[in-house]
């Protein structure tokens, strides 16, 4: 399987706190974000990665090591995550696993989608009453699965957010593809964000949810979510790895003790 991690855009509402650069290269506690998405890619056993790059692609291009891919949205301020994709379509007909570059997670939250026995699913956080804004990608699941996805959706229609990362097979990599070829033939397709593909391929095959469980994790979009990935996202992904640890000392022949990492909510 192939990974493509989104990473073109330029976060200009984070440059009060990572000033003129990428923030996928932003830093977190001594690694960037998308060193820590390449290391819990390979810890899934994934090597074949690519990344859309846009805004300053060099400096991504410097940090990366020769066997990753560099694709590069020439177009990155005119369009969005939907049309990043859309440019390594040749890349996908195999089946591949999709990250925007924003999102700081648990290693579990990647290891229980790649592992879900469903071809095609995606992560999401199950709603548990917070109140959601105009900024979260919201879902509404039927069945088990998604029957829409997007911004507008109304809080009250609303299940879940959006995490950022999903997962397709080889079939549904082709019916996702298909969707990509027709927004971006639309013309107004290349500045929609990539879920409008996702709630197009939902009526067309079914697109599976894979719940976070509660394990940790942040989109990092404003100052102040940088600041809690650093603060309080970090360490509680940290400390689900210790607590599981101890618990396992503790509890050598398993059990029913509830995991440690299912108290940690998003962030």
């Amino acid at each position: 399987m192939r990974a493509v991690i989104l990473a073109a855009g330029r976060g200009d509402r984070l440059r009060d706190v990572i000033g003129e650069g990428n923030k996928c290269l932003a830093p977190i506690g001594g690694l960037t974000l998308l060193e820590r998405q390449i290391r819990s890619l390979r810890g899934c056993g994934i090597d074949a990665i690519t990344i859309v790059a846009g805004y300053r692609a060099a400096d991504i291009r410097r940090v990366c090591d020769n066997s990753i891919d560099i694709v590069v949205n020439t177009d990155y301020d005119t369009t969005n995550s939907l049309y990043s994709l859309w440019l390594t379509r040749d890349r996908l007909r195999g089946g591949f696993v999709v990250l925007n570059g924003d999102v700081l997670f648990h290693d579990q939250l990647l290891g229980d989608l790649l592992t879900s026995r469903d071809e095609d699913a995606l992560l999401m956080a199950a709603h548990r009453g917070e109140d959601y804004s105009d900024e979260e990608m919201k879902i509404r699941v039927r069945a088990g699965c998604v029957a829409d996805i997007a911004k507008t959706l109304p809080p009250a229609d609303t299940d879940g957010e959006n995490v950022g990362i999903a997962k397709f097979g080889a079939e549904g990599a082709t019916v996702l593809v298909e969707a990509l070829d027709e927004a971006v033939a639309g013309g107004d397709g290349t500045r929609h964000f990539l879920p409008r593909a996702f709630a197009t391929f939902a009526r067309r095959r079914p697109l599976r949810v894979v719940e976070t469980r509660g394990f940790p994790w942040i989109e990092i979009d404003f100052p102040e979510d940088y600041r809690r990935a650093c603060a309080d996202v970090l360490p509680a992904i940290a400390g689900v790895g210790d607590i599981d640890a101890r618990a396992e000392d503790d509890n050598p022949s398993g059990g029913d003790d509830e995991r440690a990492g299912r108290l940690v909510h998003h962030v």
